[in-house]
């Protein structure tokens, strides 16, 4: 569904500022999975994230998504296949417009753009029935403000946003690092269930250590611009906070895939 091949990026090149990102960068998500990316500052998670956006071009490798090579489009044309959720609750909203009306302009990902084409009684009563489903009171809140809500309304708003199309790719951006731990628990609760239901494939970048053993079937580890390690099955539900932290500090000398 999602295969990277060999990604390079390096910032600055050829100056005294040269940073290598990512070095041979390769993974491949078969449909539906829900990898988890975890890796210590630097180690290249944004940088894989943002090139899989489209926000930043390799130097070499290949971006594909269901056959389609991706590679040089920019974020806006890869609207319609891959959506993302920001760290930030306010970046993936519209402050000044209410909740259905951010719901409308998202309903038309990669399409024109129009609020007479897009909010129609029936749309009103799809997103009302989708918010109630996340148990959140917003069924009742679609005519406020974006602004006006919680920042874990608003990222549960953003998360809706980004799943209304059903995107190909759905990109978690250290999403619930800006909430308070109660608020995050309720957002990864949402999250879990949208996955879930529309069996999204799905990336989530995050340094919550519970939340890369508690959520996903993938758990990928990044060290120094490099995957060094990508477990699932039994090996990632073995995983504990005292190993994972164990791994990072060791020095492997080659990745580590384990599928079991």
């Amino acid at each position: 569904m999602l295969s990277a091949e060999k990604i390079c990026k390096t910032f600055h090149p050829g100056t005294v500022d040269e940073r290598i990102a990512l070095s041979d960068v390769s993974l491949k998500l078969f449909a539906g999975d829900f990898a988890v990316v975890v890796g210590g500052n630097g180690a290249g998670k944004s940088t894989f994230l943002n090139l899989l956006a489209g926000e930043v071009t390799p130097h070499s490798g290949a971006i594909v998504i269901d056959g389609r090579d991706v590679t040089p489009l920019p974020t806006h044309k890869r609207a319609r296949h891959i959506a993302r959720v920001f760290q930030d609750p306010s970046v993936g909203t519209a402050a000044a417009l209410s909740l259905e009306e951010n719901l409308a302009v998202a309903n038309r990902r990669g399409l024109k753009r129009s609020f007479g084409l897009g909010l129609t009684s029936a749309l009103s009563k799809e997103f009302c029935d989708r918010m109630a489903s996340f148990d959140l009171g917003l069924e009742k809140r679609l005519k406020t403000k974006a602004s006006l809500l919680s920042g874990g309304q608003r990222q549960a708003l953003s998360l809706l946003m980004a799943v209304l199309q059903r995107p190909e790719l759905l990109l978690l951006d250290e999403h619930t690092a800006a909430l308070d731990p109660r608020t995050a628990a309720i957002v990864m609760r949402v999250t879990e269930q949208v996955v879930r239901e529309q069996s999204l494939t799905t990336m989530m970048v995050t340094h919550n250590m519970q939340h890369a053993i508690d959520f996903g079937n993938r758990l990928i580890m990044m060290r120094d611009g490099r995957i060094v390690g990508d477990l699932s099955g039994d090996a990632k539900r073995a995983m504990t906070i005292e190993k994972l932290m164990a791994y990072f500090n060791e020095e492997p000398a080659t990745a580590v895939t384990v599928n079991a």
